[in-house]
This record gives structure tokens, C-alpha cells and sequence, in this order.
């Protein structure tokens, strides 16, 4: 009997699209259901009754939750396809602790980013550039955050580059002027198949992004 596995998503989510690619470097079939997050699905709010949001992918009926808890789960339920998480634990423990830092730290200070403005948008732009900083000391000169191979850390942070776009044109500033090598590793993450179909398109979310500063009143 084969899986049946099913994402619960939005498109431009920098969590689902986490999910989609680590579905993607697996090989696994599944189907893409978008939600509505103004009037969310029933199968979403039984399938996630805690957070009642994305990303969620449900195996044959049950329920998985968290990005980087689903992206773990892929990667132990088919272990036998391109291994995300390295085999030392060392490294497993290191990869993991900076996939966390991702989502407190460089999600937290590219919102400020998006959400405010004046000195408050300028110390989201300082804390995000710091962060990239930090993360492109991590990659150094290897290819992947992993080495030679695309992995977990890898899968964790280039959803992010689908979201460069708005973040540089509301906040004016260049992120390859202050991480040039953290742009390259990007572009070299994008040549991949498993990612470059994954991504939302960095326009909409912009575009998106200026809707949410208008409703919100930050725009006027």
C-alpha cells in the first residue's frame, strides 16, 4: 500500500516551502493542499488543534507539525533517500542548533524588517545583517552548509533567499554587499531542481508584503 502524504500549506510561507523542499530532495509524491488562513480548513484545525497553522504534513492520516520537526520526520521515514541530517552526532546537534537560530533569530529580525519602520525597521536590518553574518562564518568556503552535500541547515535557511527580495527593497540595503558568499551558496542552492521549484516567486511575496504594511497602517 503506498504512503499517502498530504502538506497542508501556503505558498509563500517560508515554513511550508521548507517542507516542499525536503519533499522534493526525497522523490516523495504527495498532494499540496493551500490553505486559507483567514478561513482555515477544518482538516487544518483537526490535523494542527494546538498552533492551528501551516505547514502541516499529515502521513497516512497522522498528523506532523513545525518545519523542522516535519523536515526531521522526512528524513528519518525515508532514510534511504538523500540523508539530510548528518550521521555524526556532533554535527547533528551543531546543524540543528543553528536551524534554531534561524527561526528565532534571522525570522524575528527580518519581520522588524517588513512590520516597522523608522529606527525600529533600522534595527531589524542591523540584527538581520548580523545574523546572515554569523551564518555565513558557519558556511565558511564549503559548498553546502554541510560540506559538499545539500542538507538539513541548507533546507532551513534558502527558503529565506525567496524573501531577500522584499526585505532589500523596504528596508534599502543590499544583503550580497554585507554576505557575498552567503549569496553565492543561495544561487548555488537554486540550481537544484528540488529547491528552484520549491520557492515561492520573490515578487509576490513583495507585492504581498505591501498589502499587509497598507492594512496594517505602516504605509500610509
Amino acid at each position: 500500500m503506498a504512503d499517502e502524504v498530504i502538506l497542508l500549506d501556503v505558498d509563500i510561507s517560508l515554513f511550508g516551502m521548507r517542507v516542499r523542499v525536503a519533499l522534493a530532495e526525497k522523490g516523495i509524491e504527495y498532494e499540496h493542499k493551500i490553505e486559507d488562513l483567514v478561513n482555515k480548513s477544518q482538516l487544518l484545525l483537526e490535523m494542527n488543534p494546538v498552533h492551528k497553522k501551516i505547514p502541516v504534513l499529515i502521513h497516512n492520516k497522522k498528523p506532523i507539525c513545525e518545519s523542522l520537526i516535519i523536515v526531521q520526520y522526512i528524513d528519518e521515514m525515508w532514510k534511504d533517500k538523500s540523508p539530510l541530517l548528518p550521521s555524526d552526532p556532533y554535527q547533528r546537534a551543531q546543524a540543528r542548533f543553528w536551524a534554531d537560530f534561524i527561526d528565532k533569530m534571522v525570522y524575528e529580525s527580518g519581520i522588524k524588517i517588513w512590520t516597522t519602520k523608522g529606527e525600529e525597521k533600522e534595527t531589524g536590518k542591523k540584527e538581520f545583517i548580523e545574523n546572515l553574518k554569523l551564518l555565513e562564518g558557519v558556511l565558511g568556503d564549503k559548498h553546502y552548509f554541510g560540506g559538499e552535500e545539500f542538507g538539513y541547515l541548507d533546507v532551513a535557511l534558502i527558503t529565506f533567499y525567496s524573501w531577500f527580495y522584499a526585505y532589500e527593497a523596504i528596508g534599502e540595503f543590499s544583503i550580497e554587499q554585507h554576505c557575498p558568499k552567503l549569496i553565492e551558496w543561495a544561487k548555488r542552492c537554486m540550481e537544484r531542481e528540488s529547491v528552484s521549484k520549491s520557492l515561492a516567486d520573490p515578487h509576490e511575496i513583495y507585492d504581498f508584503v505591501l498589502i499587509l504594511r497598507k492594512k496594517y497602517g505602516i504605509d500610509q
